[in-house]
């Protein structure tokens, strides 16, 4: 962590953020009450400076990517989440299954990770998965995986009569990396009711990560935002994720995730650039023991992304290749970014563009 960046000589035109400014500055924990008034301040440039001064002391100016392809097997699901336009049933005219030759060919030849997450299919075997896992590895031994949500552990557990322990164990030892951090959308018992009541809740996800970690299986974590969820809710939902971090020390890194129209259409409009920023921002703030935040391009456009690493973020996510959940609910973003582009966003942002893997080993430095 670099011990030579200045805090700089901070002046609010909101001066409750005064009191927050000497909370970050010295080192002391932000409370609930410090996060609503980060959500909620007119003064968002005052809460960027802030924020981008707490990555900093943590990366210094560096910012990570990665070249990815993003896999999404299968979108034929047996859970029915509101805010989905992405899952299908058998026999809609949207339904697809990749065969394992399929996907090969969807990973191109110099990637260092392959993210696959994708419907919780009824009738797929575990062993598919497994097969798929080793195809991989076999014909890309040197990428990294990074697969399946908490909430497909605990769908693999259900369906499969596989103890979470199980079914972690053999994920690795098919050749799994790191786990993604989807499938936790908001932390609150109220959203879950009323849009994915058949996915695992808060606790569910957090026992199954906390269990990934103590078995040496680095992970991300995410928060679906923008819909039906109150900012007490984010708050709520980002202080479970800090003390999920204090036990483990296991997540590697923390992505928004901007809910997504589609024709859902839950709420009448997106969130704003903003409010992509403020969440941004008060992630870095509240997550103080988390080493990185990302501003997810795919889902908040690449503008936003790129002012997003000044205001807390220090990773932009990746190349992507074909993902297809965000774009199936019509994210206003390529389907994919060349290297050359993400160098160029992360420099147009005065940073200094690192190429990484998917648990953060330095692969590159791209020098001015």
């Amino acid at each position: 962590m670099p011990e030579t960046v200045t805090a700089p000589d901070m002046r609010f035109r909101d001066a409750a953020l005064e009191p927050i400014w000497d909370s970050v500055r010295e080192g002391r924990r932000l409370g609930a009450a410090d996060g609503l008034r980060c959500l909620q301040t007119p003064d968002i440039v005052g809460l960027g400076r802030m924020a981008d001064w707490a990555a900093r002391r943590r990366s210094d100016d560096r910012v990570y990517f990665t070249l990815n392809v993003h896999i999404n097997p299968t979108n034929i699901c047996v859970l029915s989440c509101k805010f989905c336009d992405f899952a299908a049933k058998r026999g809609d005219n949207h339904a697809y299954e990749y065969s394992i030759p399929e996907i090969l060919g969807q990973i191109p030849p110099d990637v260092h990770e392959v993210h696959i997450v994708g419907g919780h299919h009824p009738d797929i075997p575990f062993e598919w998965y497994e097969d798929l896992l080793r195809a991989i590895k076999d014909e890309r031994p040197a990428v990294q995986i990074k697969a399946f949500t908490a909430a497909e552990v605990d769908y693999f557990h259900k369906r499969f009569k596989l103890s979470d322990a199980e079914v972690l164990q053999r994920m690795m030892s098919a050749g799994v990396s790191s786990m993604p951090g989807g499938g936790a959308e908001v932390f609150s018992e109220r959203v879950r009711r009323e849009l994915f009541r058949g996915k695992a809740g808060a606790d569910r996800w957090i026992e199954i990560h906390h269990l990934a970690h103590r078995m040496g299986l680095r992970s991300n974590a995410t928060m679906l935002y923008g819909h039906i969820e109150t900012h007490e809710e984010r708050i709520h939902h980002f202080i479970r994720l800090r003390e999920a971090q204090d036990v483990t020390g296991g997540f590697l890194c923390f992505i928004p995730l901007e809910y997504q129209l589609g024709t859902t259409n839950l709420v009448p409009r997106h969130a704003s650039a903003i409010d992509d920023l403020r969440m941004i921002a008060t992630a870095r703030l509240m997550l103080d023991n988390f080493p990185h935040i990302k501003a997810y391009w795919v889902m908040t456009g690449e503008e936003t992304a790129s002012i997003g690493l000044n205001f807390g973020a220090d990773d932009l996510d990746g190349t992507i290749g074909t993902e297809r959940i965000a774009h199936a609910a019509l994210a206003d973003s390529p389907v994919g970014v060349a290297r050359t582009r993400l160098v160029g966003l992360i420099r147009s942002a005065g940073k200094v563009p690192v190429e990484r893997n998917a648990t953060y080993t330095v692969m590159r430095t791209h020098a001015a």
